[in-house]
């Protein structure tokens, strides 16, 4: 469905979900799981993209660019590995143009019923789910501090 670095991505993005203060990209990679050198190209893109903020130096570090409230899954997503969506005939078929066949129309459907709920999903909600589990037990992680709760 999504790629692991699409994963990745939005484990650091909620890792980053309501904290006033910056963490580094290793405080990431310990609350997230993520391999400190891969999840570093990812919080590029996600920089690139505008997801996050990076500030060197003393008390450096990352921070979401804006509020968990206002961002969507699917703009995380779309940074690190955009969604495809099918739009001609991935076959080439002359005869199709850009009129897709049933099997290419339905998969496409899929796809943006996929599309629309990322898209109705921000990280602030992720986090606000009441269910068993939270996303990355962020509490029980001692090297990122602790959770800012949003209102």
């Amino acid at each position: 469905m999504i790629s692991q670095t699409a994963e990745y991505a939005l484990r650091a993005a909620i890792c980053l979900a309501g904290r006033k203060e910056a963490l580094t990209s290793q405080q990431i990679a310990a609350a997230t799981k993520v391999p400190a050198g891969y999840l570093s190209k990812v919080l590029q893109a996600l920089g690139r993209a505008g997801v996050v903020d990076s500030q060197r130096g003393l008390h450096g570090g990352f921070t979401l660019a804006r509020s968990a409230e206002e961002l969507t899954v699917l703009e995380v997503i779309n940074a690190v590995d955009p969604m495809k969506r099918i739009d001609k005939c991935p076959l080439g078929l002359q005869s199709h143009g850009v009129r897709l066949c049933p099997l290419h129309k339905r998969l496409d459907d899929a796809m943006g019923l996929v599309e629309q709920a990322f898209a109705s999903s921000t990280i602030a909600e992720l986090l606000a789910e009441r269910t068993e589990s939270r996303p990355l037990n962020l509490e029980a992680c001692s090297c990122a501090g602790p959770v800012v709760q949003s209102k």
